[in-house]
């Protein structure tokens, strides 16, 4: 069984979280004379995915030399599904002679495994074929090859392979195993053959696809991970045969969630999601560094380190790992900036690698208003994104006597001093961050760590409150998702479709009595009145503007008598309360 704290690979992931001309010297300082020397493919089955916690996705392909733009005309969204109705709608004749002109002569692979290596990453997982049906590698199986039908001539992907294995990463491939939009049978191709016969999907499937996953678990070395995609209403007995094809090839490989009929060895969630709540078991989000996977030449809307780290400690404290994409050019290099924001949050992670890896979920299972925190035996890591004006930082609810507490500078550390209050712990800080991208708080503890889930109200900081973490009466509470552009997804859970006397109810613990300005983010139409409630206390409403969009509107001042629980209601109380669609609520201290 794979565990997300395995301890017998700590060793490795210390090892493995050391780049570039410091590995000598930081492992003659950690274990002396004895320097062990791991390879990745050395791991136990599952365990860079379990314990390193933090991964490279990359998506390119021949769309990728038309960056999102054909005959002139840009179009925004996610690239590399360019062919698509929705996107260019590319006939497939014309997609397939796009691989004459493919000649990504700028592909460097020890650049690209360098680059993952420096950004803290334990393995890549790269698009082998991806649903335009066009392999990145040399199969025998079909032409349609970036080796066979394209200037470039020969196969990046043992390139990536070999650096991969240079560099002790892991390496693993994305593949389109249902979709393929060029090939006959395939999910969403030709439905005819060259000679106009129908075709089947089970004509599709022999021909090419499992052919293809038996040439991509053979012929590259040890794989990873076997990244399958999209499986719509692929019969099972075909997933069961490509996952049968994995175990005998890759016996230490795993497989993604994707494959379908639940036979992957762990859950994705959805593109682009993070989860606000820890979740049970093995799973990963994927993300990338900007809006689209494949390189869009408009998309400048890249993540900042900050942003980078953010999601990474949000995943890695929710039990998880985190998948993050780059999209190199149609040429092979890699976009400046997404390199820029993974080095900067590399070197943040080289400084403080046991927040990352090898660690495992928060147990107040959910971010904090100044951060996150992650576990490992007795330690918890508390990850300062919003360092506190006051120098006072605020952790409610733990249950765990604290034995010492230290405020970290990459290899030193300072004490400081913490008081007990109420159910909470005060932390008195220095007035500056030590660190410009997130500091680091260790605590030791006596035991291992216990915490009361709920929320608490930050005497300093504004705490906001996802809708996700209300109990939801006379009102549907439900996930809703949407793209902002075509393939950037959103994510939320909303409590909406309010009936009279409907509320949605949180648990909060207050530690500063006094006043609190609590504002609402929802979405909705026209004017809509909203009644906030503590309980056996004050009642607050407001009539305010909606927008088909989530925005945030204030409602009034709440106030809180003296410490302790309280339970806060929201309920919708005129206009079109059917469509309104709430989102969060926040509380900010009044100094």
């Amino acid at each position: 069984m794979i565990t997300k704290m395995s301890s017998n690979c700590l060793i490795a992931l210390l090892l493995w979280g050391i780049s570039g001309s410091t590995f000598s010297q930081d492992m003659d300082k950690m274990w002396g004379e004895s320097i062990v020397k791991l390879r990745a493919e050395d791991a136990e089955r599952g365990q860079l995915f379990a314990d390193g916690n933090y991964a490279m996705f990359i998506h390119w392909g021949l769309y990728s030399q038309l960056a999102n733009k054909v005959d002139g005309k840009t179009y925004y969204g996610i690239g590399e599904w360019i062919m698509n109705k929705n996107m260019a709608g590319i006939p497939v004749a014309e997609y397939q002679e796009l691989a004459t002109q493919f000649n990504p002569v700028k592909f460097d692979a020890m650049e690209i495994a360098q680059l993952a290596r420096d950004a803290g990453m334990k393995y890549i997982i790269i698009t082998s074929k991806h649903h335009d049906g066009f392999a990145m590698y040399h199969s025998k199986a079909n032409a349609f090859n970036i080796v066979d039908a394209t200037p470039f001539g020969r196969d990046p992907m043992k390139d990536l392979a070999q650096a991969c294995q240079r560099t002790g990463l892991g390496f693993g491939f994305y593949y389109s195993h249902n979709q393929d939009w060029t090939f006959p049978g395939g999910g969403n191709g030709p439905k005819t053959d060259a000679h106009g016969d129908p075709a089947t999907f089970d004509d599709y499937y022999q021909k090419k696809c499992l052919p293809q996953v038996k040439e991509i678990t053979s012929q590259y070395g040890p794989i990873e991970l076997v990244w399958f995609d999209t499986p719509g209403r692929m019969p099972k007995k075909y997933v069961e045969e490509l996952v049968a094809v994995v175990r005998e090839n890759q016996p230490d490989a795993l497989v993604s969630g994707r494959a379908g009929h639940d036979l992957g060895d762990y859950q994705t969630l959805g593109d682009m999601e993070v989860p606000l709540h820890n979740v049970e078991g093995l799973w990963e989000a994927v993300d990338t560094t900007n809006d689209s996977w494949a390189y869009a030449w408009y998309d400048e809307n890249w993540k900042t380190p900050k942003d980078i780290l953010h999601r990474l400690i949000a995943c890695v404290a929710r039990g998880g790992t985190y998948m993050l994409n780059i999209g190199p050019r149609g040429d092979g290099s890699v976009p400046e900036r997404a390199a820029s924001s993974l080095r900067r949050s590399g070197e943040w992670i080289r400084r403080y690698p046991q927040v990352v890896y090898g660690t495992g979920a928060s147990p107040w299972q959910h971010a904090l208003p100044w951060g996150d925190i992650t576990v490992k035996e007795n330690s918890l890591f508390l990850s300062v994104f919003e360092w506190p004006a006051t120098g006072d930082l605020y952790l409610p609810g733990l249950k765990t006597e604290i034995r010492s507490a230290k405020l970290l500078r990459g290899d030193d550390s300072t004490a400081i001093e913490y008081q007990k209050m109420h159910g909470w712990t005060r932390f008195r800080l220095p007035p500056r961050a030590p660190e410009k991208l997130v500091s680091v708080i260790e605590i030791e503890l006596a035991d291992a760590p216990r915490a009361d889930a709920v929320w608490g109200i930050d005497p300093t900081i504004t705490t906001e409150i996802q809708a996700t973490f209300a109990t939801v009466r006379g009102a549907k509470q439900e996930g809703k998702r949407w793209m902002e552009k075509f393939g950037e997804w959103k994510h939320v859970v909303q409590a909406t479709d309010w009936e009279p006397g409907g509320a949605a109810t949180w648990e909060v613990d207050v530690l500063a009595p006094g006043d609190y300005q609590v504002d609402l983010t929802y979405a909705g139409e026209g004017r809509l009145v909203w009644g906030v409630t503590v309980e056996g206390g004050v009642s607050i409403q407001n009539q305010q503007n909606a927008s088909h969009n989530y925005q945030r509107f204030p409602i009034g001042w709440l106030q809180f008598p003296k410490p302790g629980r309280y339970h806060v209601n929201v309920s919708c109380l005129e206009g079109n309360t059917k469509t309104a669609s709430l989102k969060a609520i926040r509380f900010t201290p009044i100094p």
